[in-house]
């Protein structure tokens, strides 16, 4: 999670200025085009929905020409499909700002045994950020992981035998 999309110098969610939350996607693009990171997009928001602040709007940030071609293609689908007019901005990427650290990981932190075994593993703060382990685990623990990714993703996160039992009962 971070900001994006403002002029604001060095945002923070107390004076993020006229940026807007979001997430940043990294990705292997030999296992997902970003066409179909697009599809995912698009078919998990509103794009019809007014914003009503700044901060909260819906918008792509591509960081290239490519991904903005690809952008305002698939916005224009949707607009088509739709028949009506879409709210979702294109606006390019100038930077990301990583939101503050209580921001990161929300299901996660509000494990108290499960955060004192990730901060183990992750005793700096971007460690813990950007680890594929701590955001498979909290995508368990939101319910955004089948029964079956559960058990293929658990032995490959690196917690211990007491962790994974416990990323079984919360994911349910």
């Amino acid at each position: 999670m971070g900001y994006a999309g403002g002029t604001t110098p060095d945002p923070t969610y107390d004076d993020i200025g006229d940026h807007a939350e979001t997430v940043q996607v990294d990705y292997d693009p030999e296992k997902i085009s970003y066409d179909e990171l697009l599809e995912v997009f698009w078919t998990n928001h509103n794009p019809a929905a007014r914003p009503w602040s700044t901060q909260y709007r819906s918008a792509v940030f591509p960081a290239d020409e490519d991904q903005r071609k690809a952008a305002e293609r698939s916005a224009a689908k949707i607009k088509a499909d739709m028949g009506g007019k879409i709210f979702t901005a294109i606006e390019p990427l100038a930077r990301f700002y990583p939101a503050e650290g209580y921001h990161q990981k929300y299901y996660l932190r509000r494990d108290y045994v499960l955060m004192r075994e990730f901060n183990e593993m992750f005793p700096e703060r971007d460690g813990f950020v950007s680890s594929p382990s701590a955001a498979k685990a909290n995508g368990i623990i939101a319910g955004l992981a089948s029964k079956e990714e559960l058990e293929t993703f658990l032995p490959l996160l690196g917690l211990s035998e007491e962790a994974q039992k416990r990323l079984r009962t919360r994911g349910k």
